[in-house]
């Protein structure tokens, strides 16, 4: 039995009791917020409730705790747990650089502690749909992946709006995106290309575009906007494009709707000659066959962010390997980083051999 105490009960300490309470092997024995109130909410029986992470550190029953608090404090909460013999799951972002993160590494290992991060979202039904598409070949020989996900409300809340306590969206959703990037794509980093803007908020990101270039040839578009607006179907949810020579892929949403479009025949070229169409003289854009194009329809994924639990638990039994691996998480960050010092230069970040 894994016995858990989570740190920070605001909206994930709550969502986190709620998939501990649903995972076989696990209990959750304390939990801990400076804010009492938002402890009165807590539906696991008999759960302990403190107001000091060190007294929560202090109970030895809990052997693993969940460092749920603001991004800037990951660092420092991180260093207590492993000092008390804890293993660890953080949220995410882990850190606030490279640099903070190898400190993290470090006294973990110096402490024997497990330690991993809490990227749930490779577990998205959208994601796993669309992973299974290109690790599958459906589509041939793969050139672009875009990754798109838009908002209506524009402003953010709490202290996500401050950066000094590393609020913005890239920190929020960017490290998801560009995990699920990294992690479909099995080939290294090549450049990293960005612009990072706050649009209507103050102080923190609320847009960001990313083209990441990897050494396969594969180009990685990933856009976010809190305040890009538009009025189709599903339009503020998740959106994926993945493009290769065999045919193209599309889906909307985080409950996946879409289709895989591939073609019947190509059209042959003829040099030298003009074909005129109502968009002037082409053939690549003009009116195709109503036979040309067919649809298949996605294959859809079955996953549940549960699932991050389960095999931290298997793995843990030594059944299985973790699935988060702390190499990828740094290379994350490492892509996090270039993003910020792109966007600020205005430059292409090259690695040179890769990353």
């Amino acid at each position: 039995m894994i016995k858990f105490g989570i740190i920070g009960f605001g909206y994930m300490g709550h969502k986190h009791e709620l998939k501990i309470a649903q995972t076989e092997g696990m209990e959750l024995v304390g939990i801990c917020d400076i804010d009492e109130s938002r402890m009165d909410d807590a539906s696991t029986p008999g759960v302990i409730k403190y107001t000091s992470a060190d007294k929560l550190l202090e109970n030895e029953d809990i052997d693993t705790v969940l460092i749920v608090v603001e991004n800037h404090k990951h660092r420092e909460m991180v260093e207590k747990a492993a000092k008390a013999g804890k293993n660890i799951i953080c949220e995410k972002p882990v850190a606030l650089s490279v640099k903070e993160y190898d400190e993290m590494i470090e006294v973990c290992e110096k402490y024997g502690v497990g330690f991993t991060i809490h990227h749930q979202r490779r577990y998205d039904k959208d994601y796993r749909t669309m992973k299974t598409i290109y690790d599958q070949n459906t589509l041939g020989n793969v050139y672009t992946i875009q990754s798109m996900l838009y908002g209506v409300n524009g402003n953010m809340h709490d202290w996500h709006v401050y950066k000094k306590y590393g609020g913005g969206m890239l920190y929020d959703w960017g490290v998801h995106l560009i995990d699920q990037i990294l992690w479909m794509v099995p080939s290294k980093v090549e450049s990293v290309y960005a612009q990072v803007r706050n649009v209507i908020n103050f102080e923190v990101d609320d847009y960001f575009k990313i083209d990441i270039k990897f050494q396969n040839n594969i180009r990685a578009e990933i856009e976010l906007g809190t305040y890009f607006l538009g009025d189709k179907e599903n339009w503020f949810e998740h959106h994926w494009f993945i493009g290769g020579d065999k045919g193209s892929a599309y889906s909307d949403g985080f409950f996946p709707k879409g289709k895989i479009v591939k073609t019947t025949r190509l059209l042959t070229n003829v040099p030298g000659e003009t074909t005129m169409t109502f968009a002037g003289p082409t053939r690549s854009f003009g009116q195709i066959d109503k036979d040309i194009l067919i649809t298949e329809e996605l294959p859809i994924a079955n996953n549940e962010q549960i699932e991050f639990f389960e095999n931290y638990r298997d793995a843990r039994e030594g059944k299985t390997e973790f699935i988060i691996k702390n190499s990828e998480i740094r290379r994350v960050m490492q892509v996090l980083e270039a993003v910020w010092e792109s966007s600020e230069k205005n430059e292409v970040i090259k690695f040179e051999g890769g990353l």
